[in-house]
């Protein structure tokens, strides 16, 4: 080729790539601002969110010139640890993200070392009335006008059902799906389905549990509400323990024992994984992990058979307050400097807007956090087809405990995730250690009442709730 055509040819590539590159930044900002955004998400929730920030930095975020990159760290707790190891700069450990997920106890820890954004500071009243109200009163720590959690997704807790199993022991028993609007009326419900399980074999007490709770310390601190008392009372970051032992004999009654009965069960590390094997026909659980309830449970021979779920409003104690938890781990930003503050902020921002919240509501499980949001029928519409029949009754009866209830969440203080620990294992340990001693017993000769009668008594409470007091008065100092 001529000399002259090798000059043209280039001009012409010249010309055309800047033409490009003109075209490319048109829209958007010359200055590109990079954050980084921690998860413990997995599943549908991994997979939305990856979706979502996407679509934020290829629609904002291009305009902005942000761009978010997100990293699943694993569990909540793997989460914390990274997170801490990297602020103490460990070896090995990750550069601090610009954005985690974290629930109360964490952030406050780490804000009682100056690291986090008041969100205050960049988010106006105007703004946070759009959101549900408490959402962002859950995210005050330490002084009581300052906000350090951004709320983008939430959970409550409802009652999921086997509901191919219940229908079958409904319709022999006269019981009702009525019945389990209370704790009383579900133990109840729990003693008839272990008796009518059990005269369905000639092996004598071989009857079937019931129900199970995944988040035992919820069971504490929402029933203390329901029933007009409390477990621990936070001012400024203080600690005071406020359990009587007249609610704690309450809790005990309506978890405890029916647990040494048979008529409530735990074994695997969640109460859906229980459900798969038929230990038990129905759970409380949260709103996104009641996406995992099985579509089809195994038998004790391995046979797999396809079962319906009923969703239903949480039990609540008779007579009681209307209380219903609200959980959720929200995200908190590092103090940077102001173009990744600011980045930070719009994201977290955009992501909770009904339109991207709402997706990602529905394929995780998770409440919008906007008012506008939080309505099936908003919620309906966002879609060109119908939603999944599980998803739409998890969503709707979520949204209605929202609306039906004062939502409460404990206030984050020192040993706080130490606290709800002991509220999660305390009774939770005796109760199972106790039942499997009763199966003991059974099959040592013992008769029913014989078996259980240790476990039923007075001073069988009295000796765990002066173990169970000292725990937790050691933690509150």
């Amino acid at each position: 080729m001529p000399r002259r055509s090798i000059v043209v040819s280039m001009l012409l590539v010249l010309m055309m790539s800047v033409g490009l590159l003109s075209c490319a930044g048109q829209g958007s900002s010359s200055k590109t601002t990079q954050i980084s955004v921690w998860t413990y998400y997995n599943g549908d929730q991994l997979s939305a969110f990856h979706q979502l920030v996407g679509e934020f930095n290829s629609t904002v975020g291009k305009e902005k010139g942000i761009v978010v990159e997100s990293y699943n760290l694993g569990s909540v707790s793997d989460l914390q640890e990274a997170v801490i190891a990297s602020i103490d700069g460990k070896v090995g450990a990750q550069p601090t993200p610009n954005i985690f997920a974290a629930y109360a106890d964490t952030a406050y820890e780490i804000d009682q070392r100056g690291l986090l954004v008041d969100l205050n500071s960049y988010i106006n009243e105007e703004v946070r009335a759009q959101y549900v109200d408490g959402y962002f009163e859950e995210g005050a720590l330490g002084a009581q006008d300052s906000v350090k959690i951004f709320p983008i997704a939430k959970s409550v807790e409802v009652f999921c059902v086997n509901a191919t199993d219940f229908d079958s022991f409904a319709e022999a028993t006269a019981v009702d799906y009525d019945d389990l609007s209370t704790f009383e009326g579900l133990c109840e419900v729990a003693q008839k389905y272990y008796e009518w399980t059990d005269a369905q074999t000639d092996e004598a007490n071989d009857g079937k549990a019931f129900f199970g709770i995944d988040a035992l310390a919820n069971y504490f601190f929402i029933g203390a509400q329901q029933l007009g008392a409390s477990i621990v009372e936070v001012n400024d970051g203080q600690a005071t323990l406020t359990l009587d032992k007249q609610t704690a004999r309450k809790l005990w009654d309506n978890y405890y024992l029916p647990f040494v009965k048979g008529y409530f069960d735990a074994s695997a590390r969640y109460r859906s994984d229980d459900v798969k094997t038929e230990r038990i026909i129905s759970l409380l659980g949260s709103t996104s992990g009641a996406t995992y309830f099985p579509r089809q449970v195994v038998d004790s021979n391995g046979f797999e058979r396809d079962v319906e779920m009923r969703v239903l409003p949480a039990p609540q104690f008779k007579g009681g307050e209307a209380y219903a938890v609200q959980q959720g781990a929200g995200m908190v930003v590092f103090d940077s400097n102001t173009e990744e503050i600011e980045a930070s902020i719009a994201f977290l921002e955009w992501f909770t807007e009904p339109e991207q919240n709402i997706q990602f509501s529905v394929l995780s499980g998770y409440l919008p956090v906007m008012k506008s949001a939080n309505d099936m029928d908003t919620i309906r519409s966002s879609f060109d087809e119908p939603l999944d029949e599980r998803m739409d009754q998890i969503l709707e009866v979520g949204l209605e405990t929202v609306a039906n209830n004062s939502l409460f969440t404990p206030k984050a203080f020192a040993n706080g995730t130490e606290f709800r620990n002991v509220l999660e294992q305390s009774l939770f340990e005796k109760a199972s250690t106790d039942a499997a001693a009763v199966k003991e017993a059974l099959a040592d000769g013992k008769s029913y009442e014989e078996a259980i009668a240790p476990y039923v008594s007075q001073d069988c409470f009295e000796a765990w709730y002066k173990e169970f007091y000292a725990q937790l008065e050691a933690l509150v100092g």
